[in-house]
């Protein structure tokens, strides 16, 4: 099945499988490995990427479904070499440790902040609900994205 996606800016065309998720076809057809795969039924939310203004997992959508949209990845939020606001909180607040889940925790990190540009620590913890880290317990993730909010919105 033919399908055009903008992904990070730039517009891919491909004949796929219909059945492909969409986290396959980032990570083996585009190369996009920053999309994580950790449990192929949505729950650690690793996989996560923006289409259309939301956070969606990536692996249990289907590609096909993802057809004449938009999508960032983790490699579209940086600026060339300049990390994005996001991705410099979770550096300097130490928000990640062994990396696995860390591209989900920065997507819905970005989905977070633009539906409430100023969440509570409560409200963070409520959003990520769908994230798992093995590594952290969560308590610097909460503090990246109330730095990044905090730095986005000054």
């Amino acid at each position: 099945m033919q399908i055009s996606t903008t992904i990070n800016g730039k517009t891919y065309s491909h004949d796929i499988e219909p059945r492909i998720s969409l986290a396959h076809y980032l990570r083996e057809i585009l190369d996009l490995t920053g999309t994580h795969i950790g449990c192929d039924t949505s729950g650690c939310g690793a996989c996560t990427v923006n289409l259309n203004g939301m956070a969606v997992k990536s692996c249990t959508l289907l590609a096909v479904q993802a057809d004449g949209g938009e999508i960032t990845t983790i490699e579209g939020m940086a600026d060339g070499n300049t990390m994005h606001p996001i991705q410099e909180a979770f550096k300097e607040h130490h928000g990640l440790q062994c990396g696995f889940c860390t591209p989900g925790m920065v997507m819905t990190a970005a989905d977070i902040i633009k539906n409430n540009p100023n969440p509570t620590e409560e409200e963070i913890r409520h959003g990520l609900e769908g994230n798992f880290c093995r590594c952290t317990g969560y308590h610097n993730i909460v503090k990246s994205i109330q730095h990044a909010a905090e730095k986005l919105n000054s």
